[in-house]
């Protein structure tokens, strides 16, 4: 099992997308990010080569579906368009196109339903020990990298809105509840631009390991998210740092 071929393929899958596009660079750089955080992951829990070797595999694959649905629809709405998750499965089963990337079989519904279950409200019942466990993996690597995302992208490319449109906005009753009720955000709920952002920070309740909370304790990204906007409005303010005392509690 070697990682650096399949590394190799997948720079040569992505040379069917404009790699300049800003969308399509963002995502690529977060896949990596993605890849560096399973393997951080995966050697914290003491977990074997082969486990290592899984969990970045699974990491490098997880979004492939991004890139064709950034050239189809020109966003990233897995709610209005389709299921990046969904659809990236359905692009390694095509053609059995996952042989570019592992040789042996044995994995590949282990990959695949990780990959599926990587994006969801919660994972699929019915898993066995092993794919539980590394669809945790690569649903904490892909959290604490989209937290490095919404501290340090531009504004434009992870929400939609604009700085000041976040800091003139307010927080909806439905995504304050479920907040201060420590759940992620049901998409369906979310009606103000505030809501998408804090969506995001929300993803805090849904961490798997130790070893994650820890990464995103020591590295304050809690309050590195918060802090990036300059909330204007005096109700949104008090809710802010309710919020911010829960998120950097946990």
């Amino acid at each position: 099992m070697n990682f650096n071929i399949a590394l190799i393929n997948f720079k040569k899958y992505l040379n069917n997308f404009d790699v300049d596009n800003p969308m399509i660079a963002q995502k690529i750089k977060h896949t990596y990010g993605v890849v560096a955080k399973s393997e951080y992951i995966a050697q914290q829990l003491q977990l074997s080569d082969e486990e290592i070797y899984l969990a970045k595999i699974i990491a490098l694959l997880h979004d492939i579906g991004r890139f064709e649905q950034a050239k189809k629809y020109s966003d990233y709405n897995d709610y209005q368009n389709l299921d990046h998750a969904q659809l990236g499965v359905m692009i390694l089963i095509q053609d059995h196109f996952i042989r570019t990337f592992i040789e042996n079989n044995n994995f590949d519904e282990l990959i695949k339903k990780a990959i599926f279950n990587h994006n969801k409200l919660k994972i699929e019942d019915n898993l066995i020990d092993r794919e539980l466990l590394h669809a945790k993996i690569i649903r904490d690597a892909d959290k604490l990298d989209n937290f490095n995302v919404l501290i340090n992208e531009d504004f434009k490319y992870i929400s939609n809105y604009t700085k000041t449109q976040l800091a003139n906005s307010t927080i909806s009753k439905e995504v304050y509840d479920q907040i201060m009720q420590r759940q992620t955000i049901d998409y369906s709920t979310i009606k103000t631009p505030l809501d998408f952002w804090l969506s995001g920070i929300a993803y805090i309740f849904d961490i798997n390991f130790t070893v994650s909370l820890d990464y995103i304790r020591k590295n304050g990204l809690m309050t590195q998210i918060i802090d990036r906007i300059d909330y204007q409005n005096p109700l949104t303010q008090k809710q802010i740092l309710e919020i911010k005392q829960l998120v950097t509690n946990i």
